[in-house]
C-alpha cells in the first residue's frame, strides 16, 4: 500500500534550518570566490576556490540532510546506508569544485557559465538523488518523472545563478542578499524532489519510535563534520580583511601608501635622498 509522506515531521525547524545551512554554504562559497579574484598566486587562488567548493558542497548536503530529519513514510522505518550517504558529500564537494574552478580560472563568459552552471546543477541533483538512495525503507519508492525533471532543471537553473553571483557580485552585503536567493533555489530544488516521492510500504513492516530516534541520531552524527567545515571556512573568512572591508578598500589604501612613498618626478632630492615635488622654492 501507498503510505503516507511527509516532510515536516518536526513542523517549520527542519526546512528553516535547512534554509538557513544553505544560506551560509552559499554566502561563505561566494565571498571565498570573490577573495580568489583578488591579486595573489595561483596557489592562494586556487586555496580560496577550494575553500568555496568545500563550503558550496558542505552546505548544499548538509541542508538536503537536515530537510531529511523532517522525512517521514508512516507505517515504515528509514534508516541509510553510509557509504551511499558519505558518496553524496563526496559528489557535492566535487560538482561544486568544479563549476568554481571553471568560473575562477576561465572568467565569467556566457559559454564558460552555461557550461560550467549545467554539470554543476547535474551534480547536485546527483548528490540529492544519490542521498535518497541511500535512504532505506520497508518497501520501495517511486519517483514522478515530471517532477524529476523539474527539480533538475531547478538545480541547474540554481548552480549557474550562483555561479554567476560568484564571479559578478563584489559588495559584501550584495553577496549576503545574493546568498538569500540561493538559499531559496536550493531549498526549493530539495522539495520540488522530494514532492516527486511516493512510498509503497511492505505490509510485514513495522516500524517504531526507537527506529525514528536511530535515524535522526544517524543524521546528526552525519552531519555533524560538514557543520565544523563551515564553521571553520567561517572562522577563515571572518579574519581576512579584503573580505570584511569589501572590494577597493585594501587596495585604495595600499595605492595611497604607494603613492605617499614614490618620489615625483620633478623635484629636487633633499637631505636623505628623497625628491620633493618642485613648488618653486629650492630645498635648503
Amino acid at each position: 500500500m501507498d503510505a503516507t509522506v511527509t516532510d515536516f515531521h518536526y513542523g517549520a525547524v527542519t526546512p528553516v534550518a535547512a534554509y538557513l545551512m544553505a544560506c551560509l554554504g552559499s554566502a561563505l562559497g561566494l565571498r571565498c570566490t570573490v577573495r580568489s579574484m583578488r591579486r595573489g598566486s595561483r596557489r592562494q587562488q586556487n586555496g580560496w576556490l577550494s575553500l568555496a567548493a568545500v563550503s558550496l558542497g558542505c552546505g548544499i548536503w548538509t541542508m538536503h540532510f537536515i530537510a531529511m530529519m523532517g522525512f517521514r513514510a508512516d507505517g515504515s522505518d528509514i534508516s541509510y546506508d553510509t557509504r551511499l550517504t558519505l558518496l553524496s558529500l563526496a559528489v557535492a564537494i566535487a560538482v561544486t569544485a568544479l563549476g568554481v574552478f571553471l568560473v575562477g580560472h576561465l572568467g565569467s563568459g556566457a559559454k564558460v557559465l552555461a557550461t560550467a552552471g549545467l554539470l554543476m546543477g547535474l551534480g547536485v541533483a546527483a548528490m540529492h538523488y544519490i542521498g535518497m538512495s541511500a535512504m532505506q525503507v520497508h518497501g520501495g519508492m517511486r519517483y514522478d518523472t515530471m517532477t524529476v525533471a523539474l527539480s533538475v532543471l531547478i538545480a541547474v537553473v540554481a548552480a549557474t545563478a550562483a555561479l554567476w553571483a560568484a564571479v559578478t557580485v563584489r559588495n559584501l552585503w550584495s553577496s549576503l542578499g545574493a546568498s538569500l536567493v540561493m538559499g531559496v533555489a536550493v531549498s526549493g530544488m530539495h522539495y520540488t524532489g522530494m514532492a516527486a516521492v511516493s512510498v509503497h510500504v511492505d505490509p510485514t513492516g513495522a516500524t517504531s519510535a526507537q527506529s525514528s530516534i536511530d535515524q535522526l541520531s544517524f543524521l546528526l552524527a552525519m552531519i555533524a563534520g560538514p557543520v565544523v567545515m563551515l564553521v571553520v571556512a567561517a572562522t577563515i573568512v571572518m579574519f581576512d580583511p579584503d573580505l570584511v572591508l569589501g572590494e577597493g578598500a585594501r587596495p585604495a589604501s595600499r595605492t595611497q601608501a604607494a603613492r605617499s612613498s614614490t618620489p615625483t618626478a620633478t623635484g629636487q632630492r633633499g637631505p636623505y635622498g628623497q625628491y620633493y615635488e618642485d613648488t618653486g622654492s629650492e630645498s635648503r
